[in-house]
Parts: structure tokens; C-alpha cells; sequence
């Protein structure tokens, strides 16, 4: 967890669920209870057990009772039934523990039930804050191997993309599975970046360099966003909808594209 919260990545994500043995949970659970938090640190999410396990709900005890904590990620999410039943429980632990800020919800999605139910699932997002695609184990569920091109998959980052746009709330792709930082993993990078993801996880440290760098607009892509918002903020001040920049068409449209573009970069 030291390590993790030093790598420079924007959210660390604690895993109580897959890198923890059934006879260690209650051992893992205590370590994060009493670990000691630095103060600079990045965004903090816990991943649980999954609904039904018998850890889930214990999980979910320690993360309401630690303000460091801003989030959870619930994985093997099939339905709006079970991100309901995580913020019923979280409101009664929140208000037994006294916390006000309220735990943010990331839906990981790995399953067949999951992708088919995903515009039910993105319902309501009453605490939803993000939506992950879970490629290992959506491959074990559909029966693909694990090592299949990464166009196999753009059905699914489509309508993981499609949803969480729909419902106002982050896509995030998940890890490439390997450890180094080579051709087939800074592709996938490009890649994910490109189709609208708003990030992408890793699992290992030496990737976050290489995740950042591909998800933040380079300044030629940021000149050009501010270039356009100035080129339509006076168009609409001449009273024209539209106008063209360097041969392309400016409108609205291409406004939203320059303005996610500057909000990425953080320059409003």
C-alpha cells in the first residue's frame, strides 16, 4: 500500500477481493484498518468482496470508518440490484459511523450478465461514480482466451463508453495484463485513449509513467482547444453559430470536444 500511494498514479486502488486468500480476509481487513495513512496521498478506493461473498458486507464496516477512503469498487457487478444493495448498506454504516462524506461506488463489470445489463445497471446512479471494464475475468465468463487481440474487445469498451456516458459518469478501462511497459502495452494505452476513456488501470508501478502521458492531451491538443473556443466564443459574438479554423468546421460540437480536451488538462 506504501508503495502504491507513492507511484504517482491518481487513484490507488486496495484490494481486498482477488489478491487476498479466503483464510487472510479478516487479517487484510485489519491491516487497512490500522495502516498509517501519509498525508500526501493520491485518491484512495477499496475493492470488496463480491455481493454474496461472505466478506462483502465486513468490507464495506471498514471503509465507511475511514475517511481516507473515497471510494469502493464493487466487482462482479450484474445488476442495478446489487449497486442498490451497496448504497443501502452504506448509508446505514455512514450514518452509524457519523461520516458526511458520502463513499462513492465504481461498478466493475466482468461478467456476460454485466455487459447485458448494463443500462440498468447505470440507472439512477445514486453514489455511481465510475464504470471499469474487468477483462480477466469477463474473458473466463464469455469463454475467450485471455491472450485474444485487443479488437476482440470493442464491443464491449463501446458500450461500457456508450453507458457511463449516458449516465454522467466515468469509464475507466481496465489493466493490460502484463507488467511491462512495451509496444503491445503502450498500444492498448493509445488505444483506450483515443475510443474516450476517461483512464485506465494498471498493475504495476512502472506503468503509471506511461498511463498518464497517454491520457493527458499533448499542447499542440490543448493550443488547438483553446483555439477553438476563442474562434466560436467570437463567432457567437459576431452572431454566427459556426465558422471555420484552418479549413475545418467550428461549432458547438467541436466545442465539447476542446472542452473535455482543457479539462483534462486541468485548464478550464
Amino acid at each position: 500500500m506504501t508503495k502504491a500511494l507513492a507511484s504517482g498514479a491518481d487513484e490507488v486502488v486496495i484490494d481486498l477481493e482477488d489478491a487476498v486468500a479466503p483464510a487472510e480476509k479478516a487479517v487484510a481487513r485489519e491491516q487497512l484498518a490500522g495502516f498509517s495513512w501519509p498525508e500526501d496521498r493520491p485518491s484512495v478506493v477499496v475493492r470488496v468482496n463480491a455481493i454474496g461473498s461472505p466478506w462483502c458486507h465486513r468490507d464495506l464496516e471498514v471503509v465507511a470508518a475511514l475517511p481516507q477512503v473515497g471510494g469502493v469498487v464493487v466487482p462482479k457487478v450484474e445488476s442495478r440490484a446489487d449497486l442498490a444493495f451497496v448504497e443501502r448498506l452504506l448509508d446505514g454504516l455512514e450514518s452509524e459511523v457519523g461520516r458526511h462524506e458520502r463513499v462513492a461506488v465504481q461498478a466493475l463489470v466482468e461478467t456476460a450478465a454485466g455487459i447485458a445489463d448494463l443500462r440498468e445497471i447505470v440507472s439512477g446512479p445514486r453514489r455511481l461514480a465510475a464504470v471499469i471494464v474487468g477483462y480477466a475475468d469477463l474473458a473466463a465468463s464469455l469463454g475467450r482466451s485471455r491472450t485474444i487481440g485487443q479488437g476482440a474487445w470493442r464491443g464491449v469498451q463501446d458500450a461500457i463508453i456508450v453507458h457511463a456516458r449516458a449516465a454522467g459518469v466515468d469509464a475507466i478501462d481496465g489493466p493490460f495484463l502484463g507488467t511491462a511497459v512495451d509496444d503491445a502495452f503502450l498500444g492498448v494505452v493509445a488505444d483506450a485513449a483515443a475510443l474516450g476513456f476517461d483512464s485506465k488501470w494498471v498493475i504495476h508501478p512502472r506503468q503509471v509513467d506511461a498511463v498518464n502521458a497517454g491520457f493527458t492531451p499533448s499542447e499542440a491538443a490543448i493550443a488547438h482547444a483553446r483555439q477553438v473556443m476563442e474562434t466560436l466564443d467570437g463567432a457567437h459574438g459576431a452572431g454566427a453559430g459556426a465558422i471555420a479554423l484552418d479549413g475545418a468546421l467550428v461549432d458547438e460540437a467541436m466545442a465539447r470536444d476542446a472542452r473535455r480536451v482543457l479539462a483534462k488538462a486541468g485548464d478550464r
